[in-house]
């Protein structure tokens, strides 16, 4: 939960530019030739959603936040939030765009030399190229300084050891990086290494992990058995591995909380229009406080979560500390979006537990922002200790 080190002062922007709204624009009508059916449908065939990614990637949406100079373009994480919301919004599950092009992406940026950037940024950027993230471990949980999954050197190449758990999208990655740690002769675990390795390489093997989470994305364990890696995918030197991976966790938090609060407007807007058009003792129920004031009450907490997050991307733009604003902005977005759907539910009555209204799909993917990528406890932990100066509690 590293900020950055730079200081350039950013500038927000809380009135929405041309550029921006003319994006989030395009996006929304590139979405709504999908929706929550597409997302339905490619769950239940169990494929990834090729499709939608492939007609955002096209049309170079999906590398907003990367330079222009590898094919992006060059508009930063507040791009790409605004792209992760809109395709929330729409109904529409992709999440390997929080991990391809803002975490990997982001990664690279900072990290990568020049031949790695050449040929694994532009694939990012251009969205032909998909790379999934690998740090979670069975027995660290969110202690990344714990992890035990080592890379050895074995003639001039890197041979891996141990087990992720929790890896998104590698059903549909071309290649994932992950987060090791040295380990020499003697056995023992050194510093962390970042290895770009591909999804089909031999020794790695993938087992599925079923989750109650209604989407076509899917969760794996992985395991290394001694997969060979070549020097040229050793991602930044070999003792800056843990500053490369956590400067790919802000980006993180980010799109974590711009998907969070697209699903919350989805859900508000459904809420509000049956509000309107649900007729019980002569009149709309959404006339009624009891209806209407806990929605009014989660749009506000909602759009306070919005500001933050656009906060936090322009400080990662600007080039200044970004964890604190990251960090609370995923908090309030993950709060803000669980409150919309339960609310959302609630005043559909018997109807928010139908699957025709589409609500239901909606529950467990923002129930599990409050969990991950970084769980409210974690984020709490950090606030007291960075924001206020509290002795750690861990």
């Amino acid at each position: 939960m590293a900020a950055t080190d730079q200081t350039t002062s950013p500038t927000l922007a809380i009135v929405p530019t041309d550029e921006e709204r003319m994006l989030r624009e395009t996006v929304r009508k590139i979405c709504a030739d999908f929706g929550p059916a597409y997302s339905r449908r490619k769950t239940a065939e169990g494929e990834p959603p090729t499709e939608l990614w492939d007609a955002l990637a096209s049309r170079g949406y999906l590398g907003v936040n990367l330079p222009e100079e590898y094919g992006g373009g060059g508009l930063g994480m507040s791009a790409l939030a605004a792209v992760g919301e809109e395709i929330s919004a729409s109904g529409c599950s992709l999440l390997l765009i929080v991990v391809s092009p803002a975490i990997v992406g982001s990664i690279l940026v900072r990290h990568g030399n020049d031949e790695q950037k050449d040929t694994w940024l532009r694939g990012i950027a251009a969205g032909t190229t998909k790379v999934a993230f690998a740090i979670t471990e069975p027995g660290a949980g969110s202690n990344s300084h714990n992890l035990s999954t080592s890379a050895r050197r074995a003639n001039g190449s890197y041979l891996l050891r141990g087990e992720k758990t929790y890896i998104s999208g590698v059903e549909d990655a071309d290649a994932i990086l992950v987060v090791t740690r040295a380990r020499d002769e003697e056995g023992n675990l050194g510093l962390p290494l970042l290895f770009i390795v591909d999804s089909d390489a031999p020794g790695l093997t993938k087992q599925h992990i079923p989750t109650a989470l209604n989407a076509p994305d899917k969760q794996w364990t992985l395991f290394f058995d001694d997969v060979e890696v070549s020097a040229d995918r050793l991602v930044g030197s070999e003792s800056g591995g843990l500053k490369a991976a956590f400067d790919g966790l802000n980006p993180e938090r980010i799109m974590g909380a711009a998907v969070a609060c697209g699903a919350g407007r989805r859900a508000l807007e459904l809420a509000a229009e049956y509000a309107r058009e649900r007729v019980v003792w002569q009149s709309p129920i959404g006339a009624h406080q009891g209806i209407s004031h806990p929605l009014a009450q989660a749009k506000i907490e909602l759009e306070l979560a919005r500001l933050m997050m656009q906060k936090a991307a322009a400080l990662y733009d600007g080039g200044a500390p970004a964890g604190e604003a990251s960090n609370m902005a995923k908090y309030s977005a993950a709060e803000a979006a669980i409150k919309c759907v339960d609310q959302a539910i609630q005043t559909h009555g018997g109807n928010g537990f139908a699957l025709e209204y589409g609500l239901t799909d909606m529950w467990w993917g923002v129930r599990l922002t409050r969990t991950a990528p970084v769980s409210r406890e974690m984020i709490l932990n950090y606030v007291a200790e960075h924001s206020l100066g509290l002795p750690r509690s861990y």
